[in-house]
């Protein structure tokens, strides 16, 4: 595979125009993550059935957020103690700032019952 990483609907790193992986990208993907994770009626970040919403950079892949030039994807496992469509737009209320001009998509991948606790902190994942 080439220096960059390609997913779905996101290509990372030096090839994609951006910056060179990690830096600024990846400050900005844990910051939309950590605060999707802290709104109300939000359990945690999903990367979907087959982990298409992820964002693939050298050594570690952080999961439930995507992010390129045009668009911004956030899948979130919502609580059922508020509707939807009122957790989805604060999530996007809460990155708006961070999105700028791209469009986001908060995509509702599961829903738990409304006493499921919140995620962790540490809920924006890193894997490698």
């Amino acid at each position: 595979m080439s220096a960059a990483q390609t997913t779905d609907s996101q290509v990372v790193g030096p090839e994609a125009g951006g910056p060179e992986a990690g830096g600024a990208q990846v400050t900005e993907v844990r910051l939309i993550g950590e605060r999707a994770v802290a709104c109300a009626g939000v359990a945690g970040l999903s990367g979907g059935l087959i982990d298409t919403v992820a964002t693939y950079l050298p050594g570690e892949r952080l999961t439930g957020v995507s992010a390129d030039d045009h668009e911004v994807n956030i899948a979130i496992v919502a609580r059922l103690d508020r509707p939807l469509p009122e957790t989805a737009e604060e999530v996007r209320r809460a990155v708006a700032d961070l999105a700028g001009d791209r469009l986001v998509n908060i995509r509702i991948d599961d829903v738990v019952p409304a006493d499921t606790p919140a995620a962790p902190e540490d809920a924006v994942k890193e894997t490698s």
